[in-house]
C-alpha cells in the first residue's frame, strides 16, 4: 500500500492557509480520484451542504515519508463538479489559456519567519536583536538561526522535484527566503504551494512554527514579502525594454487592483522605507529595490529581459498574483 497526501488550499479569511489528508491507495496508484472534504471546517461550505471535492491536479513524490508515498495538490470543486469560488486555480487556468501566445515565465522569491516559542529564531527572550545588517546571507552561529531547518527544507523540495532554485538567510534573525521558478504560471504557483507545505511539515519535526506574515514583528525590519520575476516572449526578446516601459504604464494605471490582492497586511509593510515604495504610490526604476518595481542592471544593458514585481507579500495566493500580472501587462 501507498500513502498520498491530498493537499488544497482553504476559505480561510483573511488569508487562506494549506490544508491536507492522507489517503491509503494500492501500491503502484498513478491515477489519483477525486475525494471529498467537509468544507464546513474549512470555511469553505454550510453545515447543512457540507461537501466539497478535491480534484487531484499535480502530484509529485512525498520526501517527508519517503518509499512510494505522493504529494497530491489538489483544485477545489462544488458538489456538483464546478469551480468553488475559493479555487483561484481555475481563474488563473483560464487566463492562461487566453494570453498563452505571451509564453509568461515567473520566479517567485518567497521570504517566511521561523517562530519558537512565541518569538522568530535567535530573539533573546524579553528583549531584540541587534539591528538588521549583518544576518543578510550571514554565516556564524551568531547570525544565522534556524539553517538546518532551511537546508532540510531546500532538500525536500529538491527530492519533490519542485523547481527551487536558491535559498537565503534573510535581513531578520530567523527569517529566511526560497526561490522557485523559473516557469510558466500554473506551475510556479503549484510548486510553491508544494514548497509551503513542506516547510510547514517539516517546521512541524522540529517544534518551529513558520509564518507567512508581511511584517511579522514590529519596528525596523524589511518585512516579509514574495517579489515575484515576470517576462513574456517578447520582453525576453530584442527591443524588449521597450515593451517592459509599455508595461509599467499599465500597472501605473491598475494600483489598487493589485495593492487588494497582493496581501493582507500589506500596508504594514510597503511604508516607503525599508527598501519598498510606499503601496499608495507606483514607481519603477533601474536597480533600485525602493521601488514598486525594479528592473534588473542586466535587463536595461541587454535591452530585454525581465523584471521584479517588488510588492507582493509573502503570504499572497501566488494564483492571484500570477493572474493579475497576465491580465494587466498582457491585455
Amino acid at each position: 500500500m501507498m500513502k498520498v497526501e491530498y493537499i488544497w488550499v482553504d476559505g480561510s479569511e483573511p488569508t487562506k492557509k494549506l490544508r491536507s489528508k492522507t489517503k491509503v491507495m494500492p501500491e503502484g496508484t498513478t491515477e489519483f480520484p477525486m475525494w471529498s472534504f467537509d468544507g464546513s471546517s474549512t470555511n469553505q461550505a454550510e453545515g447543512h451542504a457540507s461537501d466539497c471535492l478535491l480534484k487531484p491536479v499535480f502530484d509529485c513524490p512525498d520526501p517527508v515519508r519517503g518509499g512510494n508515498s505522493r504529494l497530491v495538490l489538489c483544485e477545489v470543486l462544488f458538489g456538483d463538479g464546478t469551480p468553488h469560488t475559493t479555487n483561484t486555480r481555475a481563474m488563473l487556468r483560464e487566463v492562461a489559456t487566453r494570453h498563452a501566445e505571451e509564453d509568461a515565465w515567473f520566479g517567485i522569491e518567497q521570504e517566511y519567519t521561523m517562530f519558537s516559542r512565541g518569538r522568530p529564531l535567535g530573539w533573546p527572550e524579553g528583549g531584540y536583536p541587534a539591528p538588521q545588517g549583518p544576518f543578510y546571507c550571514g554565516v556564524g552561529a551568531d547570525e544565522v538561526f534556524g539553517r538546518e531547518i532551511a537546508e532540510e527544507h531546500l532538500e525536500a523540495c529538491c527530492d519533490a522535484g519542485l523547481k527551487i532554485y536558491g535559498i537565503n538567510a534573510e535581513v531578520m534573525p530567523g527569517q529566511w527566503e526560497f526561490q522557485i521558478g523559473t516557469c510558466g504560471p500554473v506551475e510556479v504557483s503549484d510548486h510553491l504551494l508544494i514548497a509551503r507545505w513542506l516547510l510547514f511539515r517539516i517546521g512541524e519535526d522540529h517544534g518551529v512554527s513558520m509564518t507567512l506574515d508581511p511584517k511579522p514583528m514590529r519596528g525596523d525590519w524589511n518585512g516579509a514579502g514574495a517579489h515575484t520575476n515576470f517576462s513574456t516572449k517578447s520582453m525576453r526578446e530584442e527591443g524588449g525594454m521597450a515593451v517592459i516601459e509599455g508595461a509599467m504604464e499599465k500597472l501605473a494605471a491598475r494600483i489598487p487592483e493589485h495593492i487588494a490582492a497582493y496581501g493582507v497586511g500589506i500596508e504594514q509593510r510597503l511604508t516607503g522605507r525599508h527598501e519598498t515604495c510606499d503601496y499608495r504610490h507606483f514607481r519603477w526604476g533601474v536597480s533600485d529595490r525602493g521601488a514598486s518595481i525594479r528592473i534588473p542592471p542586466t535587463t536595461l544593458a541587454d535591452g530585454y529581459g525581465y523584471f521584479e514585481d517588488r510588492r507582493p507579500c509573502a503570504n499572497i495566493d501566488p494564483y492571484v498574483v500570477t493572474r493579475l500580472l497576465i491580465e494587466t501587462v498582457c491585455s
